[in-house]
């Protein structure tokens, strides 16, 4: 019995046992610490990423035709001149006065009819209450004539006035009639010249210049004045939406060119892009000094960089005849290329070169990305993406490669 009280009290620990270690208390306490820092990082991460609209790089099939844009391919010739807007104007006032106030500046957008300026008014102001003041005066002078012809009249009915004075008193009912309807008319003159001081925009446009200040006296400017030389103008303005190009050609290539010649355009602005153009019209005469001809060459592809008085290079290309047509219905399917396109508001400039920025894992992935062409809207991409990619539309200038962000929710 002794034996097996021996046994277990060699089984049971030793009092020290039961005690924690000194050292084990600050590390239990330092691994909920480490796990808070670690998932308020994590949030912190989370919250702070850009929300970006994204867009989706697509694979599509491209025919030769589409390749081309329109055109045959085979250049025919080549020439310079400059962007212009094919509806512009000088904005004048209708009327001399003093500028009281400007509400546009260069790059405005404006729409047909508002008020882009006034001219000061006080004068004009008085003068129209002037004349609704005469139109009361009159009006109460042809009441009094009335009465006055009614009494006339009725003292001729009774043989007690005569008939002369009754013809007078009518004479006077006629001339304050005329008195009224001159008054209303000097009303409108007034009101209408008053209506002058403000300065409205004739179509929707751009303004491209401005060429008065307020504080500056304006004067109306006569037809076909050079903008840049204007006196007495407030500003030009010019329908983007109306972009051409005008180029010279030698008076012995103009015979080459025919009705809706396909061209292409290019800006020296923007030496890698073409646009796509057709010929609009050919100038009826020539210009001896030079003996060339001017052109006008519609740009079919609407873009927001192109500014007028940009120099530009049209190269004409062959028209597509009828043979050549048929050719191209009976050109065997297999021409069709695969291509990767993106909206234009995906790629962005970053130094000289053009990138895109991929949605990798919660971050923004800058993808170098060579343009071939653009058309509606769409750039076709030579390298750079697969096809697939989901891209952040129109990143903004201060996004870069590792940035945080997360699509945005619809």
């Amino acid at each position: 019995m002794s034996e097996l009280k021996n046994d277990l009290a060699a089984l049971r620990l030793s009092p020290e046992h039961h005690e924690p270690s000194p050292r084990r208390w600050p590390l239990l306490l330092l691994v909920p610490a480490v796990l808070f820092l670690v998932g308020a990082y994590a949030l912190r991460l989370r919250d702070g990423a850009l929300e970006v609209a994204t867009v989706t790089a697509v694979k599509e099939e491209v025919t030769a035709a589409q390749r081309a844009e329109g055109t045959s391919g085979t250049p025919l010739l080549n020439a310079s001149g400059y962007v212009v807007a094919r509806r512009k104007a000088v904005v004048s006032a209708k009327i001399q006065g003093r500028l009281e106030n400007l509400a546009v500046e260069e790059g405005s957008r404006v729409r047909e009819g508002e008020v882009i300026a006034r001219l000061e008014s006080r004068d004009y102001v008085a003068q129209v209450e002037r004349a609704d003041a005469a139109i009361q005066r009159a009006e109460a002078d042809l009441l009094e004539a009335r009465r006055q012809a009614r009494v006339a009249e009725g003292l001729t009915r009774e043989q007690i006035g005569t008939r002369d004075a009754l013809d007078a008193a009518n004479s006077r009912v006629a001339v304050a009639e005329a008195a009224v309807r001159q008054a209303k008319a000097d009303a409108s003159f007034y009101r209408a010249v008053l209506a002058n001081t403000l300065i409205r925009a004739p179509f929707s446009g751009t303004v491209v210049k401005k060429m008065a200040e307020v504080g500056e006296s304006v004067a109306p400017i006569p037809p076909g004045v050079n903008i840049s030389t204007a006196s007495g103008a407030i500003v030009a303005l010019a329908d983007l939406e109306t972009l051409e190009v005008e180029v010279d050609v030698a008076e012995s290539n103009v015979a080459k060119l025919g009705a809706d010649q396909p061209a292409d355009v290019s800006v020296g602005a923007f030496p890698d892009r073409k646009f796509r153009g057709r010929l609009r019209q050919v100038i009826p005469t020539a210009d001896r000094t030079k003996a060339t001809v001017q052109v006008k060459v519609t740009i079919l592809d609407k873009d927001k960089d192109l500014k007028p008085e940009m120099s530009a290079r049209v190269q004409f290309m062959e028209k597509a005849t009828p043979a050549k047509t048929q050719a191209g219905a009976n050109a065997p399917k297999a021409a069709a290329e695969t291509v990767v396109t993106v909206p234009e508001s995906a790629v962005a400039t970053r130094g000289t070169g053009s990138v895109a920025f991929e949605i990798v894992e919660g971050r923004a992935r800058a993808r170098a990305v060579e343009i071939a062409s653009k058309s509606a809207g769409r750039v076709r991409i030579r390298s750079g993406l697969y096809g697939g990619e989901v891209l952040v539309d129109s990143p903004s200038a201060t996004l870069k490669d590792g940035d945080a962000v997360k699509p945005r929710s619809n």
